[in-house]
């Protein structure tokens, strides 16, 4: 359990402990459910509210860049700013032709790739600070998974590396990550990224030097001391880097062009991608039996693709039982009602593969392939987020469709529902849009349940001064659901 998992319950444990013998009612347990519920609801603003990404607003206003520009800089500007990166960094973030050109490159062509980059750090850079940290390693080589994998713990290369950190097979055993047909912790982002540190410190003992460490990570030792030998021994990466493998002489320019560009994103106006969760949001629990993703998102009303993001780990959509017991991440939210429905859980896994023998999971197929979806009943359906005030009734007129059958395809015994809860419908059948596009060419946003003003902005790839900017009379501090924002 995460340490905000922790803190909760302490909280709700010593506010029991302290309390008189009582016999609680349903209705008390309502209240507690409901408490619980506003206590999360208030760490998700807080995380949203306070996330590191925010800062870039103040300097996209200060600079008071349009949506779509492009800024350029001189090379005097691109030095001083990696000189100031040097100035608290190990590693030697040198300012010369390759590293310039890099850099250039990266913030002309590679925008597109640094806004996802950033929305994904919102998941795992506070992860790899901390492992980095425990290390007592430079907190700069977070910035290595990027240009490794984009950091997406699913990636597998050409060569077969695999991960954020793209271990070799050989590799990763070498460092304790361990395979078989249902798991692979190449994949798990934490257990991945303690190896990495391993793997990375073990290297710049080797070479005293961290840009040869690098290049050594890349494209192994040995041609590492191929290289060394071949430039009259040279200890040093930029001697020695003539010696290297093609792609290796690109791999320490290409960190240092991403580590500078993420680091000045806001001043060359690039607005991070929205991100779905951040680090702090996810809780963790243990599970006794053998669990297939599809139980898992009936009972929670999710989708099995996030299910299968948060859990990387797993090979194919199916949790398997060993000893030490398997753990599944999820917000904390939804780890909180899987808690709450843990027997629910098991019972409804055996009623729907209780014919399968247990090491055999019907249907589970690797996740890292690419598969046609199940046949089901409905042979095409959508999601619908449940917002304020909507009743099955209301979404089902406003998908041409009926009560029951929207209870059919997601196993619900009754007509009541909740803010949030995401239900199957018919797809293609929705007649509202929260964007609209006008025949001005002018295009508009309905606020949703949970939008905020940086949010929204950020969703539609600008600032926060940027989307201020199209909606002058907008009070952005009392946004009300179905208010029309300007977003082009």
């Amino acid at each position: 359990m995460k340490i905000v998992g922790v803190i909760v319950v302490l909280f709700l444990s010593g506010f029991i402990l302290a309390q008189p013998a009582y016999n609680w009612s349903k209705e008390d347990s309502l209240k507690g459910q409901q408490m619980i519920q506003t206590i999360e609801q208030s760490l998700d603003y807080f995380y949203a509210e306070n996330s590191p990404n925010n800062n870039y607003d103040s300097i996209i206003e200060v600079l008071n860049y349009e949506k779509d520009s492009i800024p350029t800089f001189s090379d005097e500007v691109y030095c001083e700013r990696l000189a100031e990166m040097n100035e608290m960094s190990p590693f030697h973030l040198d300012c010369n032709p390759t590293t310039l050109s890099t850099i250039k490159f990266f913030t002309k062509k590679r925008r597109g790739f640094a806004r996802v980059v950033l929305g994904r750090s919102a998941l795992y850079f506070d992860m790899f600070e901390a492992k980095l940290a425990e290390h007592n390693m430079p907190i700069e080589l977070k910035y290595l998974a990027v240009i490794e994998s984009g950091l997406r713990p699913q990636v597998k290369s050409r060569a077969g590396a695999l991960g954020l950190w793209q271990f070799m097979y050989a590799t990763g055993r070498m460092f304790g990550l361990k395979e078989n047909s249902y798991i692979d912790q190449r994949m798990d982002p934490e257990l991945a990224t303690d190896a990495a540190c391993r793997y990375l410190k073990k290297l710049h003992g080797i070479y005293n030097d961290w840009n040869l460490a690098l290049a050594a990570y890349n494209a192994g030792p040995g041609n590492v001391n191929k290289a060394i030998r071949r430039s009259g021994n040279k200890l040093t990466y930029w001697e020695v880097r003539p010696f290297l493998p093609r792609e290796t002489q690109g791999y320490v320019p290409n960190f240092i062009a991403a580590a500078y560009l993420l680091t000045y994103h806001a001043e060359h106006n690039i607005i991070p991608m929205e991100a779905t969760i951040r680090y702090p949001q996810l809780d963790t629990m243990c599970l006794t039996k053998g669990v297939h993703f599809s139980t898992i998102a009936q009972l929670l009303s999710m989708e099995e693709e996030e299910i299968g993001r948060l859990n990387p780990i797993y090979k194919k959509d199916y949790i398997p039982k060993t000893n030490p017991s398997q753990c599944i991440s999820l917000p904390h939210q939804k780890i909180g009602e899987l808690v709450s429905l843990e027997d629910s859980l098991y019972a409804l896994e055996l009623a729907g593969f209780e014919k399968l023998t247990p090491k055999i999971p019907k249907e589970s197929t690797p996740r890292n392939t690419t598969t046609k979806p199940r046949p089901t009943s409905s042979t095409s359906y959508q999601y619908h987020k449940v917002r304020s005030g909507e009743t099955l009734g209301t979404i089902a007129s406003k998908y041409g469709t009926t009560v029951s059958t929207i209870q059919r395809m997601n196993g619900l015994r009754s007509t009541k529902i909740y803010v949030g809860q995401r239900l199957k419908v018919k797809k293609g059948k929705s007649t509202s849009n929260s964007t609209r596009t006008i025949s001005s060419g002018k295009k508009y946003y309905a606020v949703r349940k949970g939008d905020t003003f940086g949010k929204i902005a950020q969703r539609h790839r600008m600032s926060q001064s940027q989307l201020k900017r199209l909606n002058p009379r907008i009070n952005i501090s009392k946004l009300s659901i179905g208010q029309k924002l300007r977003v082009k």
